[in-house]
């Protein structure tokens, strides 16, 4: 007996799950089947219930802040699962009725007619690791603000740095021994100093994870190998990795270029060729390390003692490919900015160019397949 096709939209929230269900067939029929609690324990119900009516289930939901349990806990019951990107989801100009039901069955009304991009889900030993990665990025992030906070403490006081540079040991050591002319004051600027201290000492901890975990990790080999190229140390390299996850999945490097968000905007139309910034779509997290990196090929192509040292044990043709780079990428900022380019356009082709390069060094290292 052939089983039905069902397509089942899920509208996932914190606390709710909205069904909708779509039959086989241009018209097949699509109905709501309810709302339950976002409870793994209710989803297998609901699914069992379907299952049992002789049907197979094609089930999607929008990626967001709940992440990918639910697709997880699908794919290991052998139900077919898929999370899509929220922004390529298509919409009706005009439709201004938004509610919980009407996006289950408009998700499941796409899936049926497969008009939805599924995300790239990553291993969860992958996510752990990009987990890591991000909480560092918030911990700067603090950090920073730390700073500012006391420039602006210090500016409202009308005390301002003799020296050069800021942040450095004599500006820290200066910091220590200025004395306020309130105790409230000093005590201010004590916290902030704490606060900073405490901030740099929690990004130091998680750099020293960060390394201990890349050794247990599938994606080393790629880590590695993406250090022979200038401007990626091991944090850059690890970034890059842990966000994008298998580079194998990308079958061509402009590929990967339009998924970081680096190639220009357009809005043509018949002879009209009109282009704009770049779309800065994809991942936000790897897009800025490259631009980053890509600061690092301002300087005319040289093999550094830091970049022969990550170099080292590395395959010729990864070490052949990033050398490739370096005389490319040094020889074309030079050009661009010869032409007068503006320096922030010309660090965003590096950029680009450079995800190519990254992307023929992850073909050219194997790793192990992701476990799903």
């Amino acid at each position: 007996m052939n089983k039905i096709v069902k397509y089942v939209g899920l509208d996932v929230h914190k606390d709710s799950i909205t069904i909708a269900i779509a039959d086989e067939g241009r018209d097949g029929n699509v109905r709501v089947y309810g709302k339950i609690s976002n409870d793994l324990g209710q989803i297998d119900n609901v699914m069992r219930k379907l299952i049992s009516q002789n049907a197979e289930l094609h089930c999607v939901y929008e990626a967001g802040p709940c992440g990918y349990p639910i697709y997880r806990h699908l794919t290991s019951k052998g139900i077919d699962c898929v999370v899509v990107a929220p922004a390529l989801i298509p919409k009706k100009t005009g439709d201004r009725v938004k509610n919980d039901r009407r996006d289950a069955t408009h998700l499941a009304t796409l899936h049926r007619s497969g008009e939805l991009t599924p995300v790239y889900v990553p291993d969860q030993a992958d996510e752990a690791l990009r987990d890591l990665v991000r909480a560092r990025k918030d911990i700067q992030i603090s950090l920073r603000k730390v700073k500012q906070q006391i420039n602006a403490f210090l500016l409202r006081q009308g005390i301002s740095y003799p020296g050069k540079s800021k942040w450095g040991k004599a500006h820290l050591n200066w910091l220590a021994e200025l004395k306020m002319q309130h105790p409230a004051q000093h005590i201010a600027l004590t916290e902030y100093l704490d606060a900073m201290e405490d901030h740099e000492a929690r990004v130091k901890r998680i750099e020293k994870a960060i390394e201990q975990c890349c050794q247990t990790s599938r994606l080393l080999p790629v880590i590695e190998a993406l250090q022979a190229l200038r401007g990626i140390s091991l944090l850059s390299a690890v970034t890059v990795v842990a966000e994008l996850g298998d580079l194998s999945r990308f079958d061509t490097p402009a590929q990967l270029m339009a998924y970081l968000g680096l190639i220009p905007s357009e809005h043509s139309s018949g002879g009209t060729i009109k282009k704009g910034p770049i779309t800065k779509t994809g991942n936000t997290h790897a897009r800025r390390t490259l631009i980053e990196s890509a600061q690092a090929y301002r300087m005319p192509a040289r093999k550094s003692k830091a970049i022969r040292k990550r170099q080292e044990g590395l395959p010729d043709d990864v070490l052949d490919i990033a050398w490739n780079a370096q005389l490319r990428l040094c020889h074309r900022y030079r050009r661009l900015i010869a032409k007068g380019k503006n320096h922030n356009v010309v660090i965003t082709a590096i950029a680009r160019e450079l995800a190519g390069f990254i992307w023929a060094i992850a073909r050219a290292v194997p790793i192990v397949a992701a476990e799903r």
